[in-house]
C-alpha cells in the first residue's frame, strides 16, 4: 500500500492507516495493515491491529483490542479490557466491554451488549437488546434465546448458555449466578401480574437448557 493516500495519515504509534476524520489518541496503537476511518475514534491504550477495521462512529478505548479481521463499526463501542478479533464483527450500537471476548465469525449488534467475562465466538450471534454477560460461552446461534419484549418495563429476557450452565438476564436484573427460580422469585415480588406471561417464557427456557445439557 502507498504511504500517498490522500486525506489519510500513519499513526504514529504502529504506523496503521487512519483516515483525517477519525479521532485516534496518540497513546492507541494501530497496526501497520490495520486502519480506522470515518468517524470512528480510538482512544488511550486501545489496540487496532492485523488487518482490523474500525469506521463509522464507533469507539474503542481503555485497553481494548480489535484484531485479525475483525470489524467495529456502526454506532458500537469496545472499552475496558474487551477482545474483538477474528472475523467477529461487532456494530449497530452494540456494547463489547469489561474482559468480554468476541472471536471466530460472530456478530454482536443491535442494542447488544456482551460484558463481564463472556465469550462469544464461532457463528454465534448477539442481536436485539440481548445482553449476555458473567461467565457465558456463546458459539453457536441457538447458545442464545431472547424473549421480548416482556414484563411492566418492555424488556427483553436474555436465556445463554455458559461454561457449566446457563445465564439469565431482564433489563437491568442480571445478577451472577441466577437462575430461572430466581427470576419466577423476582416476578413475583416486582411484577405479579405478569407472571403467567413469564411462566411462558420460561418454559420456552427450560426446553432450551435441556438442549444445551445434551450437548455437554
Amino acid at each position: 500500500m502507498s504511504d500517498e493516500r490522500p486525506g489519510w495519515h500513519r499513526h504514529p504509534n504502529g504506523g496503521g492507516w487512519v483516515q483525517d476524520t477519525a479521532s485516534v489518541d496518540e497513546t492507541a496503537h494501530i497496526g501497520p495493515d490495520a486502519e480506522v476511518f470515518e468517524a470512528a475514534q480510538v482512544y488511550r491504550a486501545a489496540r487496532v491491529f492485523g488487518a482490523a477495521r474500525v469506521f463509522g462512529n464507533a469507539r474503542v478505548s481503555g485497553n481494548a483490542q480489535v484484531c485479525g479481521n475483525a470489524q467495529v463499526y456502526g454506532a458500537a463501542q469496545v472499552s475496558g479490557a474487551a477482545q474483538v478479533c477474528g472475523a467477529a464483527r461487532v456494530f449497530g450500537n452494540a456494547q463489547v466491554f469489561g474482559a468480554a471476548q468476541v472471536s471466530g465469525a460472530a456478530e454482536v449488534c443491535g442494542a447488544a451488549r456482551v460484558f463481564g467475562a463472556a465469550g462469544v465466538s464461532g457463528a454465534a450471534e448477539v442481536s436485539g437488546n440481548a445482553e449476555v454477560s458473567g461467565n457465558a460461552w456463546v458459539s453457536f446461534p441457538r447458545h442464545v434465546l431472547t424473549v421480548g419484549p416482556i414484563g411492566s418495563e418492555d424488556q427483553t429476557l436474555t436465556l445463554f448458555r455458559t461454561e457449566t450452565g446457563y445465564g439469565v438476564s431482564v433489563g437491568c436484573w442480571h445478577p451472577d449466578g441466577a437462575t430461572l427460580d430466581d427470576l419466577t422469585a423476582e416476578v413475583q415480588r416486582r411484577a405479579p401480574e405478569h407472571a403467567a406471561e413469564y411462566a411462558a417464557a420460561l418454559a420456552l427456557c427450560r426446553v432450551r437448557i435441556e438442549e444445551w445439557e445434551v450437548q455437554r
